[in-house]
């Protein structure tokens, strides 16, 4: 019988101990269990994430209740204690008995006999106290408070507070700890016919779809399984991509006919909704660094069947003599720390440092500088990042329109929504004019 605790453990061990990407850990192991029932995947994926996400309040609670502090425990018994206090504090569904019995099971099966008892006496101390967890204060120290209670490291939230205030970082860190909807954008190129189908076919498999009232083609999907079992997934009519993706290809008015080179593209989501809005016309070169990003965005293409879109492995920091002053559009989705969508990949706020901010704020300036070369006078550089930083944001967009040919025409920031429905993004458009 498949142990689904164990299956979870070893993800956040992979996760949490060997450094691996946890959108990458979770698919592959989501599709080797893809035999499982919906409600075990859901289990695994659930615990996994969570864990990951809660990770430095799961601490800070482990230290207040037990004398073996966290950073000296075992990797093995510290991911067992934080998946298994994760589902004591989150899971009510979840029988605060087999949670511990379970979790005493799995340090005895895994070579820890001999830590059955401490597993098991500061689970339970853990279950019995839940109502008596003491938090960081708010008032006397707010900084560490907001770090426990959203389980974002301290020098993120200082930053936040010391330029959006504690109100507004607050917010946004409610928005990263939602949980995250699947979203899809259904192929805008549909005949009314088709759509109605795929929408019976959504109903016929009992998965729930609400529209968004913002952008008509786009869907919140409440209740799904499998996405590669989603109806319309396979043959290219819906693609998976959050809200505020879809809002950033709206924010360039892309038009009919016009050439556009996505610099940085894979998996290829926003290159192919632009290539949906020139209506079968035009034409979108979509690039990135490595062969493996390069199959996702030509599964991508496949799945889609637009004949206007084609792809190449290209480092967007090379300039490609052959585009020099030929785009109508770039579409500079660059690469950034990606703090706004640590509600979907909770093991990046972990791995950040200061330093990476610094040293991804020149690489974006250096990409700037190249690809802009492309845009054609009279043309458009979109500029987008998924990240709340403003090193990597206005300071770069502001120094581009400096020190370029082009002018900044607008900017926008979408911080995390939150009931979920959005990650952070922000965007700037410019226009070439020499």
């Amino acid at each position: 019988m498949t142990n689904t605790r164990e299956i979870a453990l070893d993800c956040v061990m992979e996760i949490m101990e060997k450094k691996q990407y946890s959108h990458y850990v979770l698919k592959q192991v989501l599709d080797k269990y893809g035999f499982l029932e919906k409600r075990d995947r859901s289990f695994i994926k659930c615990v996994t994430e969570g864990t990951i996400e809660r990770a430095i309040e799961l601490d800070y609670v482990l230290d207040q209740f037990s004398k073996v502090k966290v950073k000296k425990m075992k990797p093995l018994i510290r991911s067992l204690m934080r998946m298994s206090v994760y589902q004591l504090l989150y899971m009510d569904k979840t029988l605060d008995a087999a949670v511990c019995n379970e979790a005493v099971k799995l340090a005895s099966k895994r070579g820890f006999q001999s830590l059955k008892g401490f597993v098991n006496g500061v689970l339970r101390t853990i279950a019995r106290n839940k109502e008596n967890i003491v938090y960081p204060d708010v008032v006397t120290n707010p900084i560490l408070h907001l770090s426990v209670l959203y389980s974002m490291p301290e020098w993120i939230v200082f930053m936040w507070v010391e330029r959006l205030g504690f109100k507004e970082t607050e917010r946004i860190l409610q928005g990263l700890i939602e949980k995250r909807p699947l979203m899809i954008r259904m192929d805008e190129g549909m005949k009314d016919a088709e759509k109605t189908s795929l929408l019976e076919a959504f109903r016929k498999e009992d998965i729930d779809l609400e529209q968004l009232p913002t952008l008509p083609y786009a869907y919140l999907v409440k209740n799904p399984d499998r996405v590669d079992n989603l109806p319309g997934f396979a043959e290219g009519k819906i693609m998976i991509q959050d809200a505020g993706s879809m809002e950033i290809i709206e924010f360039a008015d892309i038009q009919k006919d016009w050439y556009i080179v996505d610099v940085c593209g894979a998996p290829g989501g926003k290159a192919l909704h632009a290539a949906s809005k020139l209506q079968k016309s035009g034409y979108v070169s979509v690039r990135d660094l490595s062969e493996r990003k390069m199959e996702l965005i030509l599964e991508n293409i496949r799945r889609s069947g637009y004949q206007n879109i084609a792809a190449k492995v290209w480092d967007a920091t090379v300039l490609d003599e052959g585009e020099i002053g030929k785009a109508d559009l770039v579409i500079a989705d660059l690469p950034c720390s990606g703090l706004g969508v640590a509600g979907r990949k909770a093991d990046i706020k972990y791995r950040l440092t200061k330093s990476d901010i610094t040293e991804i704020a020149a690489l974006q300036r250096q990409i700037l500088e190249t690809v802009g070369q492309y845009v054609k006078k009279g043309g458009f550089l979109l500029f987008s990042t998924c990240t709340l930083t403003q090193e990597e944001n206005e300071d770069n967009a502001h120094w581009f329109a400096n020190q370029s040919a082009f002018q900044l025409i607008k900017e926008k920031t979408l911080y995390p929504a939150p009931n979920g429905l959005t990650d952070g993004f922000y965007m700037a458009l410019f226009q070439k004019m020499d």
